[in-house]
């Protein structure tokens, strides 16, 4: 069975990436996955986990830039009942619950400096120590990391640890991005668009020759993740429809028939901008059925800040 089916495309950079994922993910070797936010790291780290030795025990992930330095310790660690304010028991910790399977740390360059000491320490020893305890603990863990910046810059301020980088940079892989990947755009769009056929129950657009070569020439900031979610929005919004360049959102640069035309008309009478907002979350909202997530993503928003719209319009009582 070929794990690495999840990712989809037959670039040659996609290709050479695969090629050297499925030699490490038969080792036990630590890997840093390099790439730019979207490009599919953690998609590549289960890839590499479900080919590996590992493949029946624990897959577990944290994202380093999502919980503060105060907590981050006890999170992969561990902590003794009474060690802090709140801590009113004995846990585990991610360590011990990837023991015998593979811990995924995404956005390792978003670790603390003082976290980083006791990261090394385990790939040096195969030991932990929880906060609050005085007795290491050993677990049996493969690390896989994945950073979005080049940690040789934070290596040269002084906010990663030199020994760190080099312990995890064992097998580095480099996740191109969806720019230096344009012959996989059309392969992309193709297996989204069955995505959300299945998941939405609704007749997929189709792509104009046109709208595909917009897809191409555009730069993807967001890489993957960016076209897929364009290709859900379209998806809801237009389907069963052709999709022309004039029907992608205006970061396209693709030149309208009415350019210079204005592409929203102010009525002579005016009118309430908090009101045409609440009613375009309301019809999000309808479209989806209530999913906020894909409304966001209809709208064009990240979920925390249709959240504090739906608050400001009192769509959070309802």
């Amino acid at each position: 069975m070929d794990h690495f089916k999840t990712i989809i495309g037959q670039s040659p950079a996609l290709d050479a990436l695969i090629r050297s994922a499925k030699i490490a993910a038969a080792t036990d070797v630590t890997i840093l996955l390099n790439g730019e936010t979207g490009t599919g790291k953690e998609v590549l780290a289960n890839a590499i986990q479900q080919a590996s030795p590992r493949a029946n025990k624990p897959f577990i992930t944290l994202n380093c830039a999502a919980l503060p330095e105060s907590l981050i310790e006890s999170e992969l660690f561990g902590h003794r009942k009474g060690s802090f304010t709140g801590a009113t028991g004995n846990t585990g910790g991610l360590f011990r619950a990837a023991d015998g399977g593979t811990l995924f740390l995404d956005e390792i360059n978003s670790l603390p400096i003082s976290i980083q000491a006791k990261l090394l320490r385990f790939i040096e020893s195969g030991e932990c120590l929880a906060v609050g305890d005085t007795q290491p603990y050993r677990v049996d863990v493969r690390i896989i990391a994945a950073s979005n910046v080049d940690l040789n810059l934070q290596i040269a301020d002084g906010t990663f640890r030199r020994d760190l980088y080099f312990r995890l940079n064992v097998v580095p892989l480099h996740l191109p991005s969806l720019a230096q990947r344009v012959s996989d755009i059309e392969i992309l769009v193709k297996h989204f668009m069955k995505l959300f056929e299945r998941e939405h129950g609704i007749t997929t657009p189709q792509f104009s020759n046109n709208t595909l070569k917009a897809l191409k020439a555009y730069n993807w900031p967001g890489n993957i993740r960016e076209l897929r979610n364009l290709c859900e929005r379209l998806c809801i919004l237009l389907a069963g429809k052709i999709i022309e360049p004039e029907n992608l959102p205006l970061e396209f640069n693709v030149q309208k028939p009415n350019a210079g035309q204005p592409k929203f008309t102010l009525p002579a009478t005016g009118l309430d901008l908090d009101e045409l907002e609440a009613s375009l979350i309301q019809q999000a909202l309808d479209l989806t059925k209530g999913n906020r997530s894909k409304s966001a993503r209809l709208l064009g928003l990240t979920r925390d800040t249709l959240l504090y719209r739906m608050q400001k319009h009192g769509f959070m009582a309802h």
